[in-house]
């Protein structure tokens, strides 16, 4: 019974990739991302239902516009796919099932998916524009200010103290960037950060995110190497560009702590 939850839950997951591709797009241009349409953005012409299919009209089109032909990257699959596959792991890893549901793990089922949905988000927008949305962050906090009020009446979570501190911080860092730097003209990504460090800690507690910072460093260390010795193989100009490439810092640590929180829910749900 299992394998068909996680059929529609992969199903799922891709409906959100397909989504996740349309809100990394405009977010930053500050489109709709609700009520417009779908539209090809070099021919801005409305897709139709089914030139909307997660992973099968990509296949289906040749990985084409039907309208104007233009080459549809190859990313919009892979996230759809990989959207998908995160899903699905993540619901294996806490040990959902159809035939023996419980409460608790229902509820961080469903505030796990809306955790996973902003760490998306927020991954792909800073991958391409190394910028950290902050209406994203914002989404973020909300759902796990929600969950953490659930915990503390339902559940009688006594780390409550915790979660205040570290709500209280981001605060301060966000009021810091907007009036601040700003004001000053200067860039708040590094400040950015480090409120998605602590939006990352309230959600996933500090063991995993010491683990994802861990891992990002090491993922930025792999990058820099990489880029080093692309660039000493290859003596031309454009290589410039990738010296002055600035770090998606913020798309590593995504990854990463989807990765170890999903690794970490199961050590803890199968020991």
């Amino acid at each position: 019974m299992d394998y068909i939850l996680y059929i529609l839950i992969f199903i799922i997951g891709t409906l959100f990739g397909s989504f996740f591709t349309l809100a990394v797009y405009r977010i930053p241009i500050r489109q709709d991302i609700t009520h417009t349409r779908s539209y090809c953005p070099k021919c801005n012409h409305k897709l139709s239902f089914w030139d909307m299919i997660p992973i099968l009209s990509y296949i289906f089109l040749g990985g084409r516009c039907r309208y104007c032909k233009e080459k549809i990257r190859i990313r919009y699959l892979l996230l759809e796919v990989l959207s998908g596959i995160v899903f699905v792991m993540f619901t294996a890893s806490i040990k959902l099932s159809i035939v023996n549901v419980q409460y608790q793990t229902l509820v961080y089922f469903i505030f796990g998916i809306l955790y996973l949905v902003s760490i998306f988000l927020i991954a792909g927008i800073d991958k391409e524009n190394i910028k950290i949305e902050k209406p994203v962050l914002l989404f973020g906090f909300i759902c796990v200010g929600i969950y953490m009020i659930y915990l503390y009446i339902l559940e009688h979570d006594t780390n409550m103290y915790r979660y205040v501190i570290y709500l209280i911080l981001s605060c301060l860092l966000l009021l810091f960037s907007i009036f601040y730097l700003r004001k000053k003209g200067k860039n708040s990504y590094t400040t950015d950060i480090l409120i998605l460090i602590i939006f990352m800690l309230l959600f996933t507690y500090e063991v995993v995110c010491i683990y994802t910072i861990i891992v990002t460093l090491i993922a930025i260390i792999i990058h820099l190497i990489l880029n080093k010795l692309y660039i000493s193989k290859n003596k031309f100009v454009k290589t410039i560009k990738l010296e002055n490439e600035k770090m998606p810092i913020g798309f590593y640590l995504c990854i990463s702590n989807i990765t170890i929180l999903i690794l970490t829910n199961f050590i803890i749900f199968y020991r």
